[in-house]
């Protein structure tokens, strides 16, 4: 026992052990460059105790080397109910690595975490900033956090963010033999393994790693440095235990928080029968009650202990009107229930990389939605928003594993994809040239899906804030705004439409005698990104979308057409564009169409993306010639 408590303690001594001197002259050239700040030493322990408990470990140092590095001279340690932090101790260092201050226990604020969207929430935070007023200089920080109640273990990552360098990080951890874990490792990353009596210690580690800059469309920096996440197979949590052995298991947990949570009060039953006793359909029984959820409930997010996970009851829910995504997607669902309708709710990643169907583990999702199979499809319901139309979840839901609870079990399925022709936007725009060098323009638009999504708040601000957008948005060379409109004339459906009429006389380009029209006056690429010599990330559009323009031109009383530009068509892995131009008496209709592919592209592809927008940048300013009839 005295031999395996003294290697025990050797193990976490040997873990703690810091190089004092943090004098930024002895950081290497070559992690400074690109760099607000360098983590000069990062060291996270983490003892997997028993299923319920366990204890980390962790010590950093930063230093900041400029202004812009500030954000990260901060120690922000988040815990909750279910955890403690302890033994904190943290120090402020000059450029020569001189000590200048060291924290007292009376610096660190420990403070509730109310979320912006958070009414009900138990996590808390201890917080201290560090401020110098000279570059560069050092922060250290150290503390212990012991957890009763596991339902992840920490993750690691060798590269902590975009200008941030490495010269050392570690992340160790520690488990009983009678304890298992599972991890999801980047590509070539070694774990060492090491087993001291009754324990086994897993290690990852990084050094020397250069900062990387922000690249343009960036998708994160997964395939550029080491990463690691753990799960551990087993857990405890708030008196309720499962396992991560695979989704099925993991669901079967999530289906068993909720027994029994979808009774309603005998009131609101009655008012599911009577709202629904004319309708014809489930979809009409379904959409009924949809609108009835999206009348009388409002989003309020709910994060207390089990309640993180669990969903408040549907009675409860139907008492007060309000609740997270849990609560109102379970209502929802005991309101289809009542109807005779069968639904699941569905645990998905909002905004997230889709669910990894080999790998079943916590951090993977952020959100709950329902999904109702009906006899000849399955319809999806974003159950927090008051705006979507029935069946359209958003482009962050769509396209992505996600786990459907059953009563087996979970089950990982896949949402609606919404491709480029959905993800649409179609404008036709009639431009009157007059005689006295004005031009009246007629713009009317239509957003599908997700740029429906994008452009939905316009429907929610006052008529005031929409004309300061527009204003703001609108790329017409002198364009005076004289009247608009925003309408979702079928709240049914994800569309919005758009009609604005401007003014302006800056259209045309006097030359002696002709008159310079450039064609595409809506939707421009102003812009052309620069290219990229050896960049590191990969990259992507947001969502595939196409837009769609027509504009027609009424020329001026004595001029007519003397050049057109030839049709355009590009084509590229990237998505394809056209462009053309014809004239008929005394009118010229354009007509451009543009689709962009939302896949995931390597990053030496990037500068062959540039060279894609650049053609269109060129051909969006192409020109007609207009010349004088006499």
């Amino acid at each position: 026992m005295r031999k395996y408590i003294l290697l025990s303690a050797l193990a976490l001594s040997s873990f703690l052990s810091f190089a004092q001197n943090y004098a930024a002259s002895l950081i290497p050239d070559q992690l400074t460059k690109d760099a607000v700040a360098v983590i000069r030493n990062e060291e996270r322990f983490f003892d997997f105790k028993s299923v319920g408990a366990g204890q980390e470990t962790y010590k950093i140092a930063i230093t900041i080397l400029n202004k812009a590095g500030d954000d990260l001279a901060e120690m922000a340690e988040v815990y909750d109910k279910f955890s403690s932090i302890s033994n904190i101790k943290a120090t402020l260092y000059d450029d020569a690595g001189k000590k200048i201050k060291e924290y007292k226990s009376a610096d660190i604020k420990d403070q509730s975490l109310i979320s912006d969207y958070s009414m009900y929430e138990d996590n808390r935070i201890k917080l201290l900033k560090f401020y110098s007023t000279t570059y560069p200089y050092t922060i250290e920080y150290s503390y212990n956090q012991d957890y009763k109640g596991i339902l992840s273990l920490p993750s690691w990552s060798a590269i902590k963010g975009y200008g941030i360098s490495t010269e050392k990080s570690t992340y160790t951890i520690q488990k009983a033999s009678t304890l298992k874990i599972k991890f999801l490792a980047s590509k070539g990353l070694k774990t060492d393994s090491t087993k001291i009596n009754d324990k086994t210690q897993y290690k990852w580690s990084g050094s020397n790693l250069t900062a990387i800059t922000r690249e343009p469309m960036s998708i994160g920096l997964e395939n550029v440095g080491d990463w690691v996440k753990v799960s551990p197979t087993q857990f405890e949590y708030d008196n309720t235990t499962g396992n991560f052995d695979n989704w099925k298991n993991f669901g079967a947990w999530i289906h068993n928080l909720n027994q029994n949570g979808n009774n309603l009060p005998p009131a609101t039953k009655t008012l599911v029968q009577n709202l629904v006793k004319n309708a014809k359909t489930p979809k009409d029984k379904m959409r009924i009650l949809y609108n009835h959820l999206q009348q009388n409930t409002r989003y309020v997010s709910v994060q207390l202990g089990i309640g993180g996970f669990k969903p408040i009851l549907a009675d409860k829910v139907a008492q007060v009107n309000y609740g997270d995504c849990k609560a109102l997607s379970n209502y929802m669902k005991a309101l289809l229930n009542e109807a005779g309708i069968k639904s699941n709710l569905v645990v998905i990643g909002n905004g997230m990389p889709s669910m990894n169907p080999d790998y079943s583990s916590m951090g993977q999702a952020n959100h709950m939605i329902l999904s109702v199979p009906l006899a000849n499809d399955t319809t999806f319901l974003e159950c927090t928003s008051q705006h979507y139309p029935m069946g359209f979840i958003g482009y962050d839901n769509s396209d992505r594993n996600v786990l459907l609870i059953t009563d087996e079990g979970g089950k990982i399925v896949r949402t609606p994809i919404y491709n480029a022709k959905d993800n649409y936007l179609r404008t036709k725009t009639n431009v009157g040239l007059q005689d006295d060098g004005y031009a009246m323009i007629n713009i009317k638009s239509t957003y599908g899906n997700a740029q429906f999504d994008n452009n939905m708040g316009m429907l929610l601000i006052e008529p005031t804030e929409q004309r300061k957008r527009l204003n703001e948005q609108n790329d017409i060379p002198g364009a005076e705004l004289i009247s608009f409109k925003f309408e979702q004339s079928d709240k049914a459906l994800p569309i919005l439409t758009q009609e604005i009429n401007l003014k302006t006389n800056q259209l045309l380009t006097k030359g002696g005698d002709k008159l310079f029209l450039t064609l595409n006056l809506t939707n421009r690429r102003e812009s052309v990104p620069e290219k990229i010599e050896n960049r590191k990330t990969y990259f992507a559009v947001s969502f595939a979308f196409q837009d769609e323009d027509e504009i027609n031109y009424t020329l001026p009383k004595g001029y007519t057409v003397e050049f057109l530009p030839k049709d355009i068509t590009l084509t590229s892995e990237f998505g394809t564009y056209s462009a053309k131009a014809i004239s008929k008496d005394n009118t010229v209709t354009y007509t451009r169409t543009l689709t962009v592919n939302a896949k995931k592209f390597p990053p030496e592809k990037y500068n062959d993306y540039v060279d894609f927008t650049k053609k269109i940048f060129q051909a969006d300013k192409q020109k007609a010639v207009l010349t004088k009839t006499n």
